[in-house]
């Protein structure tokens, strides 16, 4: 079978968003009404200057957007008017991408299906291509498919043509657990204060050079927060200049000296201030953004250890390498559990990734290495067909989010993160690593042996390890010989015959009976088990 082309792995460009969030505690009934008025004011200018762009589709123009804020601004004030609109903008461009990746989806089942209903019934797929269809049943089924997705697909690309846009401000999710409220066990009131908090607009974006990085959502060192009211709300003010104090204060514990330091020297600052219906509790956000550290290169990295890191729907499966490519110690598992409300979720991916990051800060690793996983692809059934449970795995795993909190936790702790190509490693991983690692950590499985091979890949080693030359030849009569590839040899991951001779010597993985101890044997020569290890290049 012939393998597709590996890529070359690479040094993922550090994080520059920072994004901290704290409680706002202590707020007296007049300061939530102030916000709730404040929030249902500029939630309902946002909602119609949204309406007002999906509407002029790919006929706006700069004009367009200035004369959107000039009316905002006259129900409002210039800075929320500025917040709006680019609030506006990013909404309308993000869901311009969602329409041309969900274009690209259907395009994808449409050419899939249309290639499986070309081949014969029970035809077995050759060169990476699927299979035809099981039964004449499924073939029918399918092609009535196909046409329902042609339909879909032509729509799409008709709205896309057009600049037309489907955009649900509070959520499409939450927009159809209206109909379904027993199944999301809420009542009708419970619903209503969620759609409600869900559109509300109080999120002011930073300025540079202004007191305290921001003139709309102005927090001090001391966190005493204070919000420029709007025109129409300018008598609930309790302070000069139309601001309103409130009587919380925000105290930022997650990174609070970086937010000081940017606080007292007036750079910008973003703030967004959010209420949670279900506990009653309201919250602040502050982001902004830093300098842009240089990349490591990669030859830099590879001078030291790394980690490699094997990514699964419950846990990462870790390992740490030296330079050239062994397996030092024992294999690390850091579990998570994706289930639940999203809140939880993420608090399982940050504790699972904390964990991997403080044991490379305490061996002293610079870098790790995870795979280039992208499975937006993949997860549809005209792809792997009745492989119901494989689609469910993938699906499940967190690529996008593990993806983004991985960078922006490993960028804080000043450590590397080395990108490489998926391809083969489970596979390889296990049938080169899993046995002989096994002999010396019993608890070592599939999962361990991929992390060995990413990080091996990371390296510019191949995966597979070197077989050991016939024991006629081991000594002085044609020299030690290896089946070890220099980082450059071309094609030296792809597969190959065996070689003669004898094969490494290693235990079973799990499940199968180990050898006894033969260092009590009368033979001659070393006990077997330690032809297995040490692992080398």
């Amino acid at each position: 079978m012939k393998l597709r082309v590996i890529a070359a792995p690479f040094v993922a460009d550090p994080a520059t968003g920072v994004c901290i969030r704290t409680r706002l505690k202590g707020l007296t009934d007049t300061d939530v009404r102030v916000l709730r008025a404040v929030g249902a004011h500029l939630g309902r200018l946002a909602a119609a200057d949204l309406a007002e762009r999906v509407r002029d589709g790919l006929a706006h123009d700069n004009q367009a957007w200035a004369d959107r804020k000039r009316d905002i601004t006259a129900s409002s004030t210039a800075r929320w008017a500025g917040s709006i609109t680019k609030a506006t903008h990013d909404q309308w461009a993000l869901a311009r991408r969602g329409q041309l990746a969900h274009i690209q989806s259907l395009r994808d089942a449409v050419v899939m299906i249309e290639h499986r209903l070309a081949q014969r019934l029970g035809a077995k797929g050759t060169h990476g291509m699927a299979s035809g269809y099981r039964s004449a049943h499924e073939w029918f089924v399918k092609s009535r498919r196909l046409a329902t997705l042609q339909a879909r697909l032509a729509r799409v690309e008709a709205d896309y043509a057009a600049g037309r846009v489907s955009v649900v401000r509070g959520g499409k999710r939450l927009l159809h657990k209206r109909h379904h409220l027993d199944t999301a066990d809420l009542t009708e009131e419970q619903w209503r204060a969620q759609w409600e908090s869900s559109r509300w607009f109080l999120s002011a974006d930073g300025e540079a050079g202004k007191k305290h990085g921001n003139e709309t959502i102005r927090i001090t060192p001391d966190g005493q927060v204070s919000i420029r009211l709007p025109a129409p709300l300018a008598h609930l003010a309790n302070a000069p200049h139309h601001r309103y104090i409130l009587t919380g204060l925000a105290a930022f514990a997650h990174r609070g000296d970086e937010w000081a330091d940017r606080v007292a020297a007036n750079q910008a600052v973003a703030y967004r201030i959010h209420h949670n219906p279900g506990t009653g509790r309201w919250y602040v956000d502050a982001s902004w953004q830093r300098k842009a550290a240089p990349s490591v290169p990669l030859e830099a990295v590879r001078s030291a250890a790394l980690i490699g890191v094997d990514m699964n729907t419950d846990h990462l499966a870790a390992w740490r390498l030296d330079p050239h490519g062994n397996p030092i110690g024992a294999p690390r598992t850091f579990s998570y559990q994706l289930d639940g409300a999203a809140d939880h979720r993420d608090a399982q991916l940050r504790h699972a990734l904390s964990g991997l990051l403080h044991w490379a800060q305490r061996t002293g690793v610079k870098a790790i290495a995870v795979e280039d996983l992208d499975f937006t692809d993949s997860t549809t059934r005209e792809k792997h067909g009745r492989r119901r449970r494989f689609r469910q795995i993938i699906s499940g795993m967190p690529t996008a989010r593990l993806r983004a909190r991985l960078l922006a936790m490993a960028t804080q702790a000043g450590i590397a993160v080395i990108a490489v190509d998926p391809a083969y490693t489970s596979k390889w991983g296990a049938q080169h690593w899993q046995e002989p690692l096994t002999a010396a950590h019993p608890q070592t499985t599939r999962h361990h042996a991929a992390s060995v091979a990413i990080g091996r890949r990371a390296l510019g080693h191949r995966i597979r390890r070197r077989t050991p030359p016939p024991r006629q030849h081991q000594s002085d009569v044609a020299g030690h010989r290896t089946g070890q590839a220099r980082p450059g040899t071309p094609r030296r991951e792809e597969t190959r015959h065996p070689a003669a001779g004898t094969r490494t010597r290693s235990a079973k993985p799990p499940g199968s009976k180990n050898a006894g101890n033969q260092a009590t044997q009368h033979r001659s020569g070393p006990p077997t088990e330690q032809n297995s290890l040490p692992l080398s290049v």
